[in-house]
């Protein structure tokens, strides 16, 4: 079927991957740039993307970048931070009108993947430091996103639980850094990691949209020429195991309590039965017919909001929910209920089919924009995988109640997590 036909051919120093597709009127790139995480640089990591795309050498200031983009038929830039495992991903994405659907002339991509690389080669740089002003004002922008983590009790609940979760592995640092940590940061600084990046991160450019294969090639062979390097791989799954299952209660002053649990799923992507972990975390709790949602939310009436979720690249699973602080043990109880179930087959071949549906659907949807391409693309350079989508569909199309039962079993509960009122019983 090859749902999607992906090309990938090595550059100097990186990758090119192209998927030729004439689904869209536009043409996406993006570039990702992919390194451990770490303590010492998480917050430095989390800085740079909004720096370099605030301004550049050609263009110094933001006003000038945004007219020119303005120039490009209104071409959309942006910038994302994400965690996959413990990588710390960058990825800065372009998107421009494809010149085939306009009357101008214009080499629209040229001139496009020209504007990244400014961005990402020539940043606004003078005598070894970024531009002050852009580092002060994007300084106190990450502050402001750290504070909103805090600010919103549903991401702060789930980042708490990876934290209790994961002390002392890297995967505990939260993707926009510490605050503690950002006021020390100088344009020195900064521009001393972004070099250091430039020569060590794992580099990839991904261009959708119906585009000329060789063009593009010659075009990134014009203008990017990066050093070699071997990408730093680390084992994302890997840490110690608790003797007991870990159980936080954290007061504030909240009237809804959050309960968070987290499992360690011991299986990633790309591993063998990573699809039956798929079909088992759709039938247990990734649904609004799963296991969770029927019986916590529905049955029982405990919960405001009720889901699972897996990290794929760190063999984790997480459960969030919102409920009344009184309600408690019993919707721990009811939880520990639906995992026990799973574990003993209690769920029906309908409720298989059903998911595997749903999950089909979700990919498929995701598959049907361009940036959502590149996300499922991009699992692969995480994992050191070659898995293409129709694979993946295949694989979980053959998964059995056997097998989800077996991926149940090896499934281990780690941490419960609950953030409550001040002077709330349990």
């Amino acid at each position: 079927m090859n749902i999607i036909a992906e090309t990938v051919k090595p550059m100097a120093g990186y990758k090119v991957h192209i998927v030729k597709t004439d689904k869209y009127k536009t043409n996406m790139i993006v570039w990702k740039m992919k390194a451990p995480l770490n303590k010492e640089d998480a917050t430095l990591r989390a800085l740079l993307p909004y720096v370099l795309q605030s301004s550049s050498e050609e263009f110094p200031t933001t006003g000038k970048l945004r007219s020119f983009l303005d120039e490009l038929y209104g071409a959309s830039l942006y910038v994302d931070l994400a965690k996959k495992g413990e990588y710390h991903i960058i990825s800065i994405s372009l998107e421009v009108a494809n010149e085939k659907f306009l009357s101008d002339p214009t080499p629209l991509l040229k001139k496009a993947i020209e504007f990244l690389a400014g961005l990402l080669i020539k940043p606004n740089v003078k005598e070894g430091a970024f531009h002050k002003e852009t580092v002060d004002n994007e300084k106190r922008t990450l502050k402001q996103r750290i504070q909103s983590v805090y600010d919103d009790k549903m991401r702060y609940s789930n980042f708490r639980l990876v934290q209790e979760m994961c002390k002392e592995e890297p995967y505990s640092l939260h993707v926009h850094g510490e605050m503690g940590a950002v006021d020390a940061i100088t344009a020195e600084s900064l521009y001393e990691y972004y070099q250091n990046a430039m020569k060590q991160d794992e580099l990839d450019l991904y261009i959708v949209g119906d585009v000329n294969e060789e063009e593009v090639y010659s075009v990134a062979t014009d203008i990017f020429n990066f050093s070699d390097r071997a990408p730093l791989l680390i084992d994302s799954s890997s840490h110690n195991a608790k003797d007991n299952v870990h159980e936080v209660i954290e007061e504030q002053d909240v009237k809804q309590g959050k309960l968070n649990i987290g499992y360690r799923t011991n299986i990633k992507y790309g591993d063998e039965d990573y699809y039956a972990l798929q079909v088992f975390n759709g039938i247990f709790g990734g649904f609004s017919h799963s296991k969770l949602f029927i019986n916590v939310r529905e049955k029982a009436s405990l919960a405001y909001y009720v889901a699972s979720r897996l990290e794929s690249h760190k063999a984790l699973m997480m459960v969030m929910s919102g409920i009344d602080n009184k309600n408690y043990n019993q919707a721990v109880r009811i939880i520990h209920e639906q995992m026990d179930a799973m574990k003993i087959g209690d769920f029906s071949e309908e409720e298989i089919v059903q998911t595997k549906a749903v999950i089909k659907n979700q990919l498929l949807e995701t598959v049907d924009t361009s940036r959502g391409m590149v996300e499922i693309l991009y699992h692969n350079v995480i994992s050191k995988n070659d898995i293409s989508l129709d694979e993946w569909l295949e694989k979980m199309d053959l998964v059995t109640k056997e097998d989800i039962i077996a991926a149940a079993k090896k499934i281990n509960l780690d941490t419960v997590y609950f953030l409550t009122g001040k002077g709330d019983v349990k």
